[in-house]
């Protein structure tokens, strides 16, 4: 009997490169810029230092490069701190269903593994894309299990590292089988932690690290239980999974990064983000000063294990974890935008006094269905004068449900991108070379226009 890792493994290895859709490669270059531009951000950031540091300290074979840096690790490393990179400053992509950094992993895993093998950027976004869809399918049958059972995203975006490393070393069907189920037993990651702690990044950095890792296994003959998906004790029952059968249901006739990507137009925790643009639309609508606001609702039965959060944040932690910070910044400034997790915005008095009058509905209508952050929330806006200013949003700006604008994408990148120290040069070289991804011999020349001088 063939196994799911089998299905999902014969599918990504022998899917045709030039049966993808034009779309779903352009989704994957918006990924690739997103993710750099969030690395950019989170270059800095002290969690992405230390284990950059180590991994610098370690060495090995030299094979590709950590962005926004001189150094070059082993392809695996590489794929580590520059996910983590990426994680640490909340501002990647996610997928709607489950809000799994996705992109993330696929992003530094297609550019580590494609710029040792000196694959071409065509082959890496294919190679993405087949990532994402097996991490994407997967993680729909986790949705909500796993969070419930306290599992973070990264238990299914290893295998986006697994099956896009695997893609670009030529994995046959057999091996790529045995890549996925090396990545199944290698997943992990806490979803508290990952709320409350640095831990978030360091899940994504192990989940690329393990998926470039399970597809170097597998290509040299490694064997796992290839039955290790649906068996009894196996990979979904311990990670609460369900609906396993629509996992492998019509391979290739949709696409993940397509239908369900979101790329953050504004930094933090995705879920909040339809509720940030309700209470932006809420503020200008009625022309709301934050004086004469009484109390402010969210209405978003999915929003409420966040509700202890309605502190001020001091971090960049608890900024992005705190939606009442989103609503009540929201409605001070009517935007919520990158500056919005600097020190001086957390410590403007006015959002503070805000945040305590932010409060959840107890009586949320029930969700529609079983993929909590795709149904966006209601903020409504109670005054002192006795009226009300209510506002609606589905679905935020930069996801697939709204159309991602590369008018958006290069805003982003162009904002982001200098944190890492990059010069506006560079900059616009770098954007200039992931518009034209597709038509790259090989990531190197994009590699070396991210390359800055030796630093911490």
């Amino acid at each position: 009997m063939t196994t799911l890792a089998q299905t999902l493994g014969d599918f990504a290895a022998g899917f045709a490169a030039q049966d993808l859709p034009a779309l779903a490669l352009e989704r994957a270059k918006m990924s690739l810029a997103s993710t750099l531009a969030s690395a950019s951000a989170g270059y800095g950031l002290e969690s992405a230092r230390i284990v950059r540091n180590l991994e610098k300290g370690a060495g090995g074979q030299p094979a590709a490069s950590v962005w926004f840096d001189s150094t070059l690790l082993p392809v695996d490393r590489a794929a580590r701190v520059n996910a983590m990179a990426s994680d640490a400053a909340a501002c990647d992509d996610s997928d709607m269903r489950s809000i799994a950094h996705i992109g993330t992993i696929a992003t530094a895993t297609g550019l580590a593994v494609g710029q040792s093998l000196q694959a071409g950027g065509r082959d890496i976004l294919a190679a993405m894309v087949l990532g994402y869809e097996v991490a994407g399918r997967i993680d729909e049958a986790l949705t909500p299990g796993r969070m419930q059972r306290g599992f973070h995203g990264s238990v299914a975006t290893v295998f986006a590292g697994a099956v896009t490393a695997g893609r670009l070393m030529r994995l046959d069907g057999a091996h790529m089988t045995q890549a996925i189920a090396i990545g199944a037993t290698s997943a992990g990651g806490m979803a508290i932690a990952a709320d409350t702690s640095c831990a978030r990044e360091y899940n994504a950095g192990t989940a690329a690290m393990l998926g470039v890792q399970a597809a170097l296994a597998a290509r040299a003959g490694f064997q796992a239980e290839a039955a290790v998906m649906e068996a009894p004790r196996g990979f979904f029952a311990a990670f609460n999974g369900q609906a396993i059968d629509e996992v492998i249901c019509g391979l290739g006739e949709s696409w993940d990064i397509v239908t369900d990507m979101a790329i953050k137009l504004m930094p933090g925790a995705h879920p909040f983000h339809a509720i940030a643009e309700a209470a932006i639309t809420a503020a200008v609508e009625g022309n709301v000063q934050p004086e004469a606001v009484r109390r402010i609702v969210i209405t978003a039965p999915q929003l409420k294990t966040w509700a202890q959060q309605a502190v001020q944040p001091h971090d960049l932690i608890g900024a992005a974890h705190s939606v009442p910070y989103f609503v009540a910044s929201a409605v001070v400034d009517r935007r919520f935008e990158w500056e919005h997790f600097s020190p001086h915005k957390m410590q403007d008095p006015r959002i503070a006094s805000l945040i305590a009058r932010v409060v959840f509905d107890p009586n949320p209508p029930p969700l529609p269905d079983r993929f909590p952050h795709r149904h966006g929330g209601t903020v409504t806006i109670e005054l002192s004068n006795g009226s009300t200013v209510r506002a609606t949003c589905k679905a935020p700006r930069g996801a697939s449900a709204c159309g991602i604008d590369w008018a958006d994408l290069d805003a982003k990148y162009r904002h982001l991108a200098p944190t890492a120290g990059l010069s506006p040069a560079q900059v616009e070289d770098s954007l200039a070379m992931v518009h034209g991804f597709e038509a790259l011999a090989s990531p190197a020349p994009l590699a070396a226009v991210l390359r800055l001088v030796p630093c911490a």
